[in-house]
């Protein structure tokens, strides 16, 4: 069974840069879509980034420009650079694996804090 372990959150300052990372076991990794999602408290669930076999990459309309989504298959991780980080970014973020023989798979999430 495919597991994701997110890291790299924490606290930082309003204009700061965190960069995420989704470690995933296993060998699907490189056939499987991959993607960011993120909940603030009190909030639903939100999408925040995808990226696609091919290293295709689409983000939600709020955040294009200040998060980069990539991914290194050689190191079977994903990674969410976020810049300009603003309060309303704090939340759980989330990785997200699917794979067409898989399904959907999830991490545990890593926090992140945006003090102003």
């Amino acid at each position: 069974q495919v597991q994701l372990v997110e890291s790299g959150g924490g606290l930082v300052q309003a204009g700061g840069s965190l960069r995420l990372s989704c470690a995933v076991s296993g060998s699907i990794f490189s056939s499987s879509v991959m993607a960011w999602h993120r909940q603030a408290p009190g909030k639903q669930r939100e999408w925040v980034a995808s990226i696609s076999t091919g290293s295709s990459t689409r983000y939600a309309d709020s955040l294009e420009g200040r998060f980069t989504i990539s991914r290194d298959n050689a190191k079977n991780t994903l990674y969410l650079q976020m810049d300009d980080l603003q309060s309303e970014d704090t939340a759980v973020y989330y990785c997200n694996l699917w794979n067409a023989r898989g399904g959907s798979s999830w991490g545990l999430g890593t926090q992140v804090t945006v003090s102003s």
